[in-house]
């Protein structure tokens, strides 16, 4: 029993452990493998909720395919750029943000018109860092690896014309490995000095207000965003591109844009062109463009409706990597089998489910973690508690076959349907045979044990087969001699005729046996049969380490005693009258031999005498005694 507990309770100790060691790698930010995996599903959930209208307040001047056919020149050139920013800063709006990166001096006249235009508006200016990973690239994708802030190697800034003028922002975005955008982180470590990112210098420009940092949250004003590990501001798309208002800067240059759309709103400006190479994988749409992407981060800031990924959520992700292992294991300890696997199928599809539920509600739980932490252990535990049970199965297997050995088939199979077969004791009718060796006594003295064994061990065989044969039990081996049962464990009509049947194939099988052993052994031996047909009391004996199903009473007595009126009369079988009638005229197995009676005879034990007949094989007719009758073959 102790074993019995242990082994799920150990295994559910390891399950802990694997699924706490998961979430500590994943809160260290180890975790690549479970961020490929969970990709697939956080997008299958963006595509179940599907698109959400933006919260307003922000307008893409995009700088398209038409616009750069009507320049005729890409990038455009800064007194282009110029003229979009004056133009766009004569509509009045909150800001204007530029996802463009001026690192390089231009001509004197264009940067001298952008200085001029920008320093006229609020505006701000795209920074990138550059990181370790792939310090070539400017818009590396970040990993959000723990509560630190992401650390750039190098910085590139704006030249300091332009910068003197504008507010900074870097315009850098975390991906996921398959290149989703996942993160915008909101502040960015170089040396000594963080720098906000472009989302959060737009939108705190934009209201006037500087943002404050809380623990897992920024607020700008009276909005406050919920943020991941190191202020990274977990995105949740609104839908495909276009969804956030997107005008044409071709609109503006020729001066066909409609004001409205820029007034009182943060104007973002940036690349849309098709090959301008800065646009993402999303779930609503394979190219998204980067200028949309950093816009609908400025519109989490605005709205306070980005996805929230905190603390407090990872700590569920990291609680349910614990529990939800220890759970399968004990569900699986408590039900194994089909079931059991059934169980855990539910459970997974309960907790995706509940992450999908969450999601629309705007918080990003891990499908992943948990899973991944409570699959392969009960999926291991199955396996083994299978393996095992198919062991322990197979030992019973082999210990039920050694068992039925000592209990005859019919009982053993009754056994294993109603364990409580018998405990309280049963009076039905039944037929008992019982018979014997004789003269086996005096030649075990003389014979070596192993041939005396293998001599019983081929009588017990024939005895067993017989009785077998005509649907009786073989209740008990007595050393030289059986006792064998009809009526157990269920009493039929046919059990007389049966045990009738039995007595002769008995009589024929063992003098054939005989027949096959050696002259000095079979002149030794002879065998006896008494049966007979009554009431029974069939019940359970033994102690409570060993118990034993046989009967009792009057009839087995008589049955064991007939087996001496048979050899006192040289014949083969002594059947009382109770059996004879019993089996009916029907039974014609006696054809076979000649049956003599009825005789009233004496048991040796018992007050007065009972009718018995006598049977014996292939001799010649005899006359019965005191008003018998006679029978023989006719």
């Amino acid at each position: 029993m102790r074993r019995r507990f242990a082994i799920p309770l150990i295994a559910a100790a390891l399950a802990a452990l694997w699924g706490a060691g998961l979430a500590f790698w994943h809160w260290q930010g180890g975790s690549s493998l479970l961020d490929r995996l969970e990709a697939p599903l956080v997008d299958l959930r963006f595509l179940v909720e599907g698109p959400r209208p933006t919260p307003g307040g922000i307008t893409i001047l995009a700088i398209d395919d038409e616009t750069v056919q009507q320049v005729g020149a890409y990038p455009l050139p800064r007194t282009t750029m110029a003229q979009l920013v004056s133009s766009v800063g004569r509509m009045h709006p909150k800001a204007v943000a530029l996802d463009i990166l001026f690192v390089d001096p231009g001509r004197a006249e264009g940067d001298l018109a952008l200085e001029k235009a920008l320093s006229e508006t609020r505006s701000v200016l795209a920074a990138a860092g550059l990181f370790e990973r792939n310090a070539q690239q400017a818009l590396d994708p970040l990993p959000i690896a723990s509560d630190d802030l992401p650390t750039a190697q190098k910085l590139l800034l704006p030249i300091k014309s332009l910068a003197s003028v504008s507010a900074l922002g870097v315009v850098n975005i975390a991906t996921d490995p398959s290149g989703v955008p996942r993160h915008i982180p909101l502040l960015v470590r170089s040396d000594s000095q963080i720098i906000p990112s472009f989302p959060l210098r737009t939108v705190s420009v934009a209201t006037g207000r500087d943002p404050v940092l809380r623990a897992d949250e920024v607020a700008i004003g009276d909005v406050a965003t919920s943020t991941d590990g190191g202020y990274a501001l977990a995105l949740r798309f609104y839908g495909p591109a276009g969804t956030i208002l997107t005008v044409s800067a071709n609109e503006v240059l020729s001066g066909q844009a409609d004001e409205d759309v820029f007034r009182d709103r943060i104007v973002v400006i940036g690349a849309t062109v098709t090959g301008g190479g800065d646009a993402f994988p999303t779930p609503f749409d394979p190219v998204l463009p980067g200028v949309e992407v950093l816009a609908t981060a400025m519109a989490h800031l605005m709205a306070g409706d980005g996805l929230v990924r905190d603390t407090r959520v990872r700590l569920v992700d990291g609680a349910m990597a614990i529990l939800l292992p220890v759970l399968l294991v004990l569900l699986l300890a408590w039900h194994r089998g089909m079931w059991g696997f059934a169980i855990i199928v539910v459970v997974t599809a309960a907790w995706i489910g509940l992450t999908f539920a969450a999601f629309t509600r705007g918080i990003w739980l891990s499908a992943t973690l948990p899973l991944l932490a409570a699959l392969p252990p009960a999926l291991l535990f199955g396996a083994a508690e299978l393996w095992l049970d198919r062991g322990r199965a197979d030992r019973l297997s082999l210990q039920s076959r050694t068992l039925r050995r000592f209990q005859p088939p019919s009982l053993a199979k009754r056994l294993a349907e109603d364990p409580a077969f018998l405990l309280k004791p049963v009076r039905q009718k039944a037929a008992v045979i019982f018979i014997d060796l004789s003269g086996f006594t005096g030649l075990s003295e003389l014979l070596p044990l192993d041939e005396t064994r293998e001599m019983l061990r081929g009588f017990h065989a024939l005895v067993d087969r017989e009785a077998v044969r005509h649907q009786g039990i073989v209740a008990s081996f007595m050393g030289d001699g059986a006792m064998i049962l009809f009526g157990l464990p269920d009493s039929s009509p046919e059990d007389a005729c049966r045990a009738v049947e039995a007595c002769v194939g008995l009589c024929l099988r063992t003098e054939a046996w005989m027949a096959d052993l050696p002259d000095a052994i079979a002149a030794r031996i002879g065998f006896k049969i008494g049966a007979h047909y009554g009431e029974i009391i069939a019940s359970r004996l033994g102690g409570d380490s060993h118990q034993h199903i046989t009967a009792i009473g009057d009839t087995v007595n008589v049955a064991s005693r007939l087996m001496e009126v048979a050899a006192s009369h040289d014949a083969d079988v002594a059947l009382s009258d109770d059996l004879h009638r019993a089996a009916g005229d029907a039974c014609s197995i006696f054809q076979s031999g000649v049956l003599e009676g009825t005789f009233p005879t004496a048991i040796r034990g018992r007050a007065g005498s009972i009718p018995i007949w006598l049977w014996r094989r292939n001799r010649s007719l005899v006359h019965s005694g005191s008003g018998g009758v006679r029978r023989s073959p006719s």
